[in-house]
């Protein structure tokens, strides 16, 4: 999978297509889901052109690293889902490719929470 510049999250950080931003800094945005999965739906993407976590975590500076783990975190305390502040925990999805069901080829993370999330993975 390469890079599309054109692809939707790429489009939201050059502010051609509106979303509804939760929290930002240097080297992150965060917003939330069109099509939530769960009650709490965040999206944590890097302003980086990586296409997956993989890429990311290979070629990102260590500032990028930072500041995107950071704002994940960040996110988490200020949607009340942070166990460390009396939150009920989340999940956090980066899926990858084809076979992660990679949607879009830039690379994000999933905060999901607001109910128990069953299964990570059905074994069928």
């Amino acid at each position: 999978m390469t890079y599309d510049s054109n692809n939707v999250f790429a489009r939201i950080l050059r502010g051609e297509i509106p979303a509804t931003i939760v929290a930002q800094n240097e080297h992150a945005l965060a917003f939330r889901d069109i099509n939530p999965q769960a009650p709490v739906h965040v999206l944590v993407i890097p302003r980086g052109a990586y296409v997956s976590y993989d890429d990311f975590a290979a070629n990102a500076a260590d500032a990028e690293i930072i500041g995107f783990n950071r704002l994940a975190a960040e996110v988490a305390r200020s949607e009340g889902l942070s166990l460390a502040h009396g939150g009920s925990g989340f999940r956090a999805i980066a899926n990858a490719g084809p076979h992660g069901m990679q949607e879009v080829p830039h690379f994000h993370l999933h905060l999901l929470a607001g109910r128990p999330m069953g299964r990570m993975v059905s074994l069928d």
